[in-house]
């Protein structure tokens, strides 16, 4: 056996003990067990989730304020025109 050999050996077991667990850490979820493998992208992700759903709150109430501003503004436009189109 080769160095190379020995080193490539190495590195198939160190996949393999990885493979199994991660095959057990999905077979536990599935089994409706608690795994710890996703839970910190989990949280990540559902603080990021928040984080958007605010900021889409935020979004909309600007937008709905930009349009009542746009409203009252077209409103008081149209009765400076119409105003002066009956003198």
């Amino acid at each position: 056996m080769t160095q190379d050999e020995t080193a490539l050996d190495q590195a198939a077991r160190r996949l393999d003990r990885a493979l199994a667990l991660l095959e057990q850490e999905l077979a536990g979820r599935r089994s409706g067990g608690e795994g710890e493998l996703f839970d910190p992208a989990r949280s990540s992700l559902a603080a990021e989730l928040e984080r958007s759903r605010a900021r889409e709150q935020a979004l909309q109430t600007a937008g709905a304020e930009a349009s009542r501003a746009l409203g009252q503004a077209i409103a008081e436009i149209e009765s400076v025109l119409g105003g002066g189109k009956g003198d």
